[in-house]
């Protein structure tokens, strides 16, 4: 077929079509007489993938190097590039309801006051500013795709040097969330930093339906390779990637402490704001009861000699979790806490107001 037909079949221009031959992206033959160009149906399939790919949002640029993956064959390549789209396009998604918020609140001052206080207004847009800059300063210090297959047998105790005391009564911790959330069959649970899916397979036992996030690639495979019936995404705590109200409760395991304490508090907006009116939260994680017996702790450890031990714990940001149960309790929750071993904690957060 000729580009005119193509255009026609796709609903696109015929200029749509000769920017992507311009790009590299699509190679018609072209007839030996006349030069015209001749599509078949393989330049139809190609140009739909090319189509659709931009329609997300995906850049011509990306968009050549996922079409040279679908050359060689590579499909798992191109499904972790349209995961790093979404999880990009949900980030984008979330500031846009911050942006929004401010600029209701400014709406809002106007019609009250009839004028704008442009101090207020700089402090509001100030603070959304910054809101976008803790989402995106997060980065992956540990390697958490290197460390995918040896996850289980370290969260075990059988990994090398203190592994066995950084995750000492590990089980213990998960069937407590479990038991703390006490979910009915065929509620709808996420679990954040789900890793290889431990804390999720625990649900999944008692009839749940599970989601499970992670930004690790490797520890999402691994996950679905134990339970290949449980929803997957990649994304974090800073920008989950589901719509509002999508859950009956949110869980997470061992894995709050890779935030700071700013965005700790980030986070658990952002749980909020993807659970249903009567959503439970649940938190198992090193953390300390307050900053005192933080520092009770690591005097202790310096005494007994524990160095390695103490440079371990202060290059992480083991929550205060005096700081976790103000936040929730400001926002409306019950709490409950308890303390699992001498750095395991357990958080339960229910809102105060159930039902819609």
């Amino acid at each position: 077929m000729h580009i005119k037909q193509l255009a026609r079949r796709l609903n696109v221009s015929a200029r749509t079509i000769r920017y992507y031959e311009e790009a590299g992206l699509i190679s018609p033959r072209k007839h030996s007489d006349n030069q015209y160009r001749l599509f078949d149906e393989r330049d139809v399939r190609r140009l739909q993938t090319i189509l659709s790919l931009r329609a997300v949002g995906i850049s011509v640029e990306d968009t050549r190097s996922l079409l040279a993956e679908l050359d060689r064959g590579n499909e798992d390549g191109v499904l972790h590039a349209l995961e790093l789209q979404r999880s990009m396009m949900f980030s984008q998604l979330v500031e846009l309801k911050n942006n929004i918020e401010t600029a209701d609140r400014m709406i809002q001052r106007l019609k009250t006051n009839g004028s704008l206080a442009w101090g207020d207004i700089f402090e509001w847009t100030e603070g959304a500013k910054r809101l976008r800059e803790l989402r995106s300063n997060w980065r992956d210090h540990w390697d958490f795709d290197r460390q995918a297959d040896s996850h289980d047998e370290r969260v075990r105790g059988q990994g090398p040097g203190d592994e066995g005391r950084r995750f000492a009564d590990y089980s213990t911790a998960l069937q407590l969330v479990v038991d703390w959330i006490d979910p009915r069959p065929g509620e709808r649970g996420l679990d954040i930093g789900t890793g290889t899916g431990n804390l999720a397979g625990l649900f999944l036992e008692r009839g749940v339906q599970m989601a499970g996030i992670d930004q690790s690639k490797e520890m999402l495979r691994r996950c679905r390779s134990k339970f290949p019936s449980m929803e997957t995404k990649l994304g974090n705590f800073l920008a989950i990637p589901y719509l509002d109200h999508s859950f009956d409760f949110a869980a997470s395991s061992y894995a709050l402490h890779h935030l700071d304490e700013e965005q700790k508090l980030l986070a658990l907006a952002e749980i909020r704001r993807v659970l249903k009116p009567h959503g439970t939260i649940c938190i198992a994680d090193l953390m300390f009861e307050n900053e005192e017996a933080r520092g009770r702790y690591l005097e202790r450890l310096r005494r007994e000699g524990d160095t390695a031990f103490v440079g371990w714990i202060e290059s992480e940001s083991f929550a205060d979790r005096s700081r976790l149960l103000d936040w929730l309790n400001r926002e409306g929750y019950l709490t409950q806490a308890k303390q699992v071993s001498e750095l395991l904690h357990v958080i339960r957060a229910v809102p105060v107001r159930r039902g819609y």
